[in-house]
């Protein structure tokens, strides 16, 4: 059970019979994109991956709107004939429409170097650097120190010079794995402690290449802790690699695929931010209008009271990194807290839940109802629940929403959560860590907004103080997440690594501001990003304008045009223009710089439109207290 539920992916649910058919009809589908990302949600073996990701590929990825286009390079030490359409089928599951370029088998160093290599020629957003120890200068001789050291030392230089290669050439980042020991000991437990076996190396050169990414735009690939979570004689298959040069067996391909692409779907902003719990039978054993406080499984020492405990501790440990939770059940609302509130049992509390929806509505509006109130997109949310109609109703009426599969044991369902990978990450904030406690605090304040006879009493009430700072090395991390995550409110939906972030703010002709909201609920934390380019006749033109969806609502905007707008008239700008390019998500904000004041300057037949405002325009101010913080100023008016 434990191998094939990570093997075979079985958090997705199967595939239909009909699937090879679903696949051919993708050619003549008038929306393939979406079609794609419907398929590719089910639980894939490699051959249907392969089916699936070649009619992609000659689709092609421009005609996969609405999935988000990105281009990446593969090298490695081994054989790539299958990578390549196993990624963009997988791809598709997270909303990417894949255009991968694979490396001649073993080019890696040569490929990074040769500024017109065929990776680096195709300006890729990413390379995955699919290097086993099989590809680098290692040497395992047991018991010699020395050796193992160089060994180390050599292999991460190659590694680092790979990345440099691709930063300089390609301008793009990588996506660098850590190493899986062969399963084969010399010593058996002792491997670990003596200098030079293959098991105390690649630990040595693990710990080396995480330390190496610390810090920078390149992303970890843990590989190793995957392959032993499959385990080490899954992962490695002596025969394949002999007969194929297939770096790990091929039965593990679908879940390294799927890994790979959680995280390009993290760098992009694509990660789950909310878990949806069931309560009967899924936080806790029975039910709870029936079985009464009493009557619930949750109690240690009890073989189901303990799985369920082990789903609130997951959920839990997922809150302590901004994951935040709310509960939908179909129940009594009174009767579904009690065990919050009276069980001793319980570790979750209602003030561990940010939304407590238990009426008897059908789930998906309940979940639809949830989402609204933490401002969030349905592609945010994940749900759990033990019922199987219940999870293929919210399925069918919600696709955006993910929803895993579960065994009949609930002694695997925190597994099962876990292994989906919903809520992978690249960067761990201390702002992330706040997370749920900020959508909790959103969720009072429409709950104020609700009991205000209007919105100027509303916005009075919360005591707002807006703070204005330059882009910096501190914010840097937090800018270029918000950037790659934020897509609803998103003028424009440019992306902006760690690096491109860095490069904007030593350019002295960009101007680009880092936005904080405090009120009397607590701090809302970095909520809004703009960077203005210089443009034509002396014009200023928005490149970026996105805001947290949180603090919609709140006037925030306004505030950011008035700073905008001033900044403007020290400078000399003569117009603002702003840009709206609509994207899948993004209709939220068609009408922005309209509402604004701003005049229609064109409209292009794809939707995109083009605005201007003059820099002497007239903003009325929101209610709030304005901070500025720049180098050498910080003053508050």
């Amino acid at each position: 059970m434990s191998s094939s539920l990570y093997t075979e992916l079985r958090w997705l649910p199967p595939k239909p019979n009909e699937f090879p058919a679903m696949c051919k009809a993708l050619g003549t589908s008038m929306s393939p994109g979406s079609e794609a990302r419907a398929l590719a949600q089910f639980g894939l073996a490699t051959n249907d991956l392969i089916r699936l990701g070649r009619n992609l590929i000659r689709i092609g990825p421009s005609a996969l709107a609405p999935l988000q286009p990105f281009k990446l390079g593969v090298i490695s030490n081994a054989l790539l004939d299958l990578m390549a359409p196993v990624l963009t089928a997988t791809a598709a599951r997270y909303g990417i429409a894949l255009e991968c370029v694979t490396a001649d088998f073993g080019q890696t160093t040569a490929e990074a170097l040769d500024a017109e290599s065929v990776i680096n020629r195709f300006r890729p957003d990413a390379v995955l650097m699919a290097i086993d120890h099989r590809g680098l200068p290692l040497r395992f001789v047991a018991g010699s120190r020395e050796l193992h050291e160089e060994g180390v030392s050599a292999s991460l230089q190659v590694l680092t010079t790979i990345r440099q290669g691709f930063q300089e050439n390609a301008g793009c980042v990588c996506i660098v794995q850590t190493i899986p020991p062969p399963p084969e000991a010399l010593f058996g437990s002792l491997d670990r402690s003596i200098p030079g076996t293959p098991r105390s190396v690649l630990e040595d050169l693990n710990g080396a290449i995480a330390k190496s990414i610390d810090g920078t735009p390149d992303i970890l690939f843990d590989v190793a802790s995957l392959a032993s979570t499959v385990g080490l004689s899954t992962w490695y298959s002596p025969s394949e690699w002999n007969l194929a040069k297939l770096q790990f067996s091929e039965a593990c391909l679908p879940l390294y695929a799927d890994h790979v692409l959680r995280l390009i779907a993290a760098s992009r902003g694509k990660s789950r931010r909310c878990l949806v719990l069931d309560l009967d039978n899924t936080l806790w054993g029975g039910v709870i209008g029936d079985d009464g406080l009493d009557g619930i499984k949750i109690a240690q020492g009890d073989a189901v009271g303990e799985a369920h405990l082990e789903v609130q501790q997951l959920a839990l440990d997922l809150r302590s990194r901004g994951v935040v939770l709310a509960v939908c059940s179909k129940n009594t609302d009174e009767i579904a807290r009690q065990p919050f509130r009276a069980h001793p049992e319980m570790r979750l509390k209602e003030n561990h839940i940010a939304v407590f929806q238990a009426n008897w509505d059908d789930k998906a509006t309940n979940i639809t109802a949830i989402a609204d109130t933490l401002s969030l997109g349905l592609e945010s949310v994940v749900f759990l629940d033990d019922n199987p109609v219940e999870r293929d109703l919210v399925r069918k009426e919600l696709p955006q929403v993910a929803v895993p599969e579960l065994p009949d044991d609930p002694a695997h369902y925190a597994r099962y959560l876990a292994a989906a990978g919903y809520f992978e990450a690249v960067r761990f904030l201390d702002e992330d860590r706040a997370k749920a406690d900020m959508y909790k605090l959103n969720a009072e304040r429409a709950t104020i907004r609700a009991r205000s006879t209007d919105m100027a009493s509303y916005l009075a009430t919360l005591d707002m103080e807006i703070i204005f700072s330059p882009f910096d090395q501190i914010g840097r991390s937090r800018i270029s997440q918000l950037i790659n995550k934020s897509n609803q409110f998103n003028l424009t939906t440019r992306r902006y690594s760690e690096a491109d972030v860095a490069q904007i703010e030593r350019d002295e002709h960009v101007f680009a501001l880092q936005i904080r909201l405090i009120d009397k609920l607590g701090d809302n934390g970095m909520i809004s990003v703009v960077i203005c380019r210089p443009a034509d006749e002396g014009d200023w033109e928005i490149d970026t304008w996105l805001m947290s969806c949180r603090v919609l609502g709140r006037g925030v905007e306004v505030m950011v045009l008035r700073e905008l707008l001033g900044a403007a008239r020290e400078q000399g700008v003569r117009r603002i223009v702003g840009r709206y390019i609509p994207t899948e998500r993004n209709a939220l904000v068609r009408d922005h710089y309209e509402k604004l004041g701003f005049s229609l300057l064109s409209r292009d037949s794809d939707g995109t439109s083009v605005w201007v405002l003059p820099v002497d325009a007239d903003v009325t101010p929101v209610p709030m207290k304005v901070t500025r913080q720049f180098p050498a100023v910080e003053a508050s008016r």
